[in-house]
């Protein structure tokens, strides 16, 4: 016998009733749902299809095992039977409904007069205590406070332009060295007004907010996409005339049998004639440009990250002279111990990735502009 009851290898056909669909379409559509009843309640929905518990799992990615117990789980106890069984304990004080709301709220109403919500705003309009408010946003990953930014690429070549340097980092080029260039621009040396107080026990390091501004540098780098090295210069201007310097650093260093691919980004420097004539000049080199707005395919970006997060943000220089030595020393021990960035996706899934997030983009617009049209 096979789990409850049922013989293996027989599964029991589904039928249900409109408000059970209702109910499961609302699962799996509704965003406060969370992944493991959304599944559960897709997995129904494909049954009452007349789909094979293989066939669910194909679709679902789980194991037929797994949709032969959620199945029979509905069949013996409808809606409730996709439930997680209850803990052993103390019973919750705040009823699934009570949940629905706070969650239903959090997403999709905001406070009167503020853009979001806060667990004591949420708290008092909803009669409930601040921490249970808390638990709830925990539990389901909500973070009002917290705001990120995007920016979509309109570019008209994005779908060539991705293939193109993807390529490059999958499948480069025989004979061919391929580089990363780009600038981090009005690198500041910024002198602490107070002096550092250094970690201790039970105390993290403190540094005064304020500073004393002593210019600043701009710093060429160009990530060899192999090795993970860097080659880099700095300059007090980032013009066409330093960028083809600095292609002439990079010409001097890359052995003269290679042929050398750069990917950059759309910064008019890079354009300009004089780079133009460079470029006849050097007929090795050839430049690859990222689709506007996707700085994220340029593999330098990521060194750039890394060289602001652990010696430019806590830094404290008292002249370019020290920035630049400060530079230099982290340069130096990040190509002793240089590995390349392992690029994981392919053109097409970065593609894919990105219809997902315009289609869900587009259909924000729609329902806040619903939202805003009825309320008029």
């Amino acid at each position: 016998m096979h789990a409850f009851g049922m013989p293996r290898g027989r599964a029991f056909a589904i039928e249900l009733t409109q408000e059970e669909r209702d109910a499961l379409e609302r699962n799996v559509r509704r965003r406060k749902t969370s992944s493991a009843l959304a599944s559960r309640s897709r997995m129904v929905l494909l049954a009452a299809e007349g789909l094979t518990n293989l066939e669910i799992a194909d679709r679902v990615g789980a194991c037929g095992p797994t949709v032969g117990v959620w199945r029979n789980r509905f069949h013996e106890k409808r809606l409730e039977g996709l439930l997680d069984e209850p803990r052993v304990g103390r019973p919750r004080e705040i009823g699934d409904d009570t949940i629905e709301r706070v969650v239903v709220t959090t997403l999709e109403a905001k406070p009167s007069g503020a853009t979001h919500w806060s667990t004591r705003s949420l708290a008092k309009s909803a009669g409930m205590s601040q921490s249970a408010i808390s638990r709830i946003w925990r539990a389901f990953g909500l973070k009002p406070h917290r705001s990120d930014v995007f920016q979509l690429s309109h570019d008209p070549q994005l779908v060539e332009k991705v293939r193109d340097i993807v390529g490059l980092y999958l499948s480069p080029p025989a004979n061919a060295a391929v580089f990363c260039v780009d600038e981090k621009t009005a690198v500041q040396a910024l002198e602490r007004s107070q002096p550092l107080l250094p970690l201790r026990p039970a105390q993290n390091e403190r540094r005064s907010h304020d500073y004393f501004r002593h210019g600043s540098l701009d710093l060429f780098a160009a990530l060899d996409v192999s090795t993970g090295k860097v080659i880099t210069r700095t300059h007090a201007r980032h013009r066409s005339v330093e960028f083809v310097r600095f292609l002439d650093a990079i010409d001097e260093e890359v052995s003269p049998d290679l042929d050398v691919h750069v990917v950059l980004d759309n910064l008019s420097t890079h354009k300009t004639p004089r780079v133009h004539r460079w470029l006849i000049r050097h007929p090795r080199f050839q430049l690859h440009f990222t689709p506007t707005h996707a700085s994220w395919l340029n593999q330098v970006e990521r060194w750039f990250a890394g060289l602001t997060e652990r010696q430019l943000r806590r830094g404290s220089h008292r002249s370019k002279h020290e920035l630049r030595g400060a530079i230099e020393a982290y340069i130096a021990a990040a190509n002793e111990a240089a590995s390349p960035f392992v690029w994981v996706k392919s053109a097409d899934q970065i593609l894919q990735s990105i219809a997902r997030f315009a289609r869900r983009t587009l259909e924000a617009h729609a329902q806040m502009k619903l939202t805003s049209d009825s309320g008029h």
